[in-house]
């Protein structure tokens, strides 16, 4: 793999702990580095601009509750690169990227000026100082201690320390949200199934301890709302930081016996919620849960064309209907863009098992967000190809996605969650506590 940039090596202490990062290194965040690690300056050919700070402020006339209006509407794409001239530019594809215009031949990537438009609160960037030289990945790499709030590992040593920032990452505080997801046939024909979603970050909440945190990183609510065959079912899970000495507590409403249940199978490669078997579990977010079934090795950094700043797909001048074609999503519609990431490859343990038997993950310098995955079969080859299509919420200060999209290479179909096109915007004002998240108030809202 060509320009790879290979991280620094540490050592490991005794007891099994990765060892924290030296002070000097430390120091280097808010300096050469930015305050979560990638690096400041651009690209050698300038094709990567430096990092400035990003989006710190919404454009003019933007109100809270508006769709995000794209602050880059003027730019025009530099290149569209499709099967013809796919040769020109190959080594700055994902594997994934590259089958996909092979598989498809009106499959496209238009490739637009890059943005380095991430940006956290300034509160996030001191966290993540004050304890990037105590944060380490716990025995065999399954939880993190020694940091809360900010990001723990702003300089990996280890494919498991970029998992774990992606899994730490700032998203605001609480957020909810009304999002769409289909499974469109190959002929584009579709069923729309709406969520509602909650989060409460409590990983990042403000004032946060370790102690107080109670090895749960997030609480998580999804109401099905459509259609009506689905309608009342409610997830609730409780996010754990170390899944394997705890596992992921999730319960589920069942709104035709009106009961509450726990629900043990959330998790690893187990279906997701009304996906149509199109993604996994621990697909939801690009990754989620306990890392505990692979080995993953850090390969490097590397420029690679990714989804980045997809204003328009997230606009609410564009309907879904207009998104949701055959065979792919409407590539019109897609914007991408040269970043540095780092490559993340993860194999299947011996001994274990998941319906993927290697992984790659392309994850933002700048905020930590997994853009990219491919996923391969038991054979080795590639099945399922993952991007997430993501904007700054410049109202919360956090780079996340606005469309996931799964391709299934095998069957022609592909899955996409996070539509919010035709309907209302995110609130990163809601205001909830881990009291909002128990088992009871799952049954609460199940009745109402």
């Amino acid at each position: 793999m060509k320009k790879i940039i290979l991280s620094t090596l540490f050592t490991f202490a005794a007891a099994g702990l990765h060892a924290a990062i030296s002070e000097s290194q430390a120091a280097r965040l808010g300096a050469d580095l930015t305050p979560l690690g990638a690096e400041k300056a651009g690209s050698a050919d300038g094709a990567i601009p430096a990092w400035d700070g990003g989006i710190t402020t919404p454009p003019a006339g933007y109100k809270v509750g508006d769709h995000h209006p794209d602050p880059y509407a003027g730019d025009q794409p530099l290149y569209t690169i499709t099967a013809a001239n796919l040769s020109q530019y190959q080594d700055k594809l994902t594997a994934g990227h590259i089958a996909l215009l092979k598989a498809y031949p009106d499959y496209k990537l238009m490739v637009y000026p890059s943005h380095r438009s991430a940006s956290n609160p300034q509160r996030i960037y001191d966290a993540t100082k004050q304890h990037a030289t105590t944060a380490r990945l716990t025995e065999g790499g399954n939880g993190v201690t020694g940091s809360v709030v900010g990001i723990p590992f702003p300089i990996p040593a280890r494919g498991l320390e970029v998992v774990w920032n992606h899994l730490t990452r700032y998203r605001g505080i609480a957020a909810s949200r009304h999002i769409g997801q289909a499974a469109p046939q190959r002929n584009g024909s579709y069923t729309l199934v709406e969520f509602e979603d909650e989060f409460l970050f409590n990983y990042c909440r403000e004032d946060m301890t370790e102690a107080d945190l109670n090895n749960i990183l997030i609480y998580f609510k999804q109401a099905v709302v459509a259609p009506a065959r689905l309608a009342g079912t409610i997830l609730l899970a409780h996010e754990t930081m170390d899944q394997v000495k705890e596992p992921r507590r999730a319960w589920v409403y069942n709104p035709g016996r009106r009961r509450v249940t726990r629900a043990p199978n959330v998790a690893y490669d187990n279906p997701g919620t009304a996906a149509d078997g199109q993604r996994t579990s621990d697909q939801f977010d690009m990754f989620n849960g306990a890392p505990d079934r692979y080995n993953w090795n850090l390969v490097g950094k590397k420029e690679i064309i990714v989804p980045y700043n997809s204003y328009h797909l997230h606009s609410d001048k564009v309907k879904y209907d207009d998104i949701l074609k055959p065979l792919h999503i409407n590539q019109d519609l897609a914007r991408y863009e040269l970043h540095r990431v780092w490559v993340v490859d993860a194999t299947l343990k011996p001994g274990t098992s998941h319906l993927y038997s290697r992984r790659t993950f392309y994850v933002d310098e700048d905020s930590w967000q997994i853009l990219a995955a491919d996923q391969y079969d038991s054979r080795g080859e590639i099945w399922r190809v993952s991007e997430a299509h993501c904007i700054n919420y410049y109202d919360a200060l956090t780079f996340w996605s606005t469309l996931e999209v799964h391709t299934d290479l095998q069957n022609g179909r592909y899955l996409v969650i996070g539509l919010d096109n035709e309907g209302k915007m995110y609130d990163f004002g809601l205001k909830r506590t881990p009291a909002d998240y128990s088992p009871d108030s799952l049954r609460r809202d199940g009745i109402r």
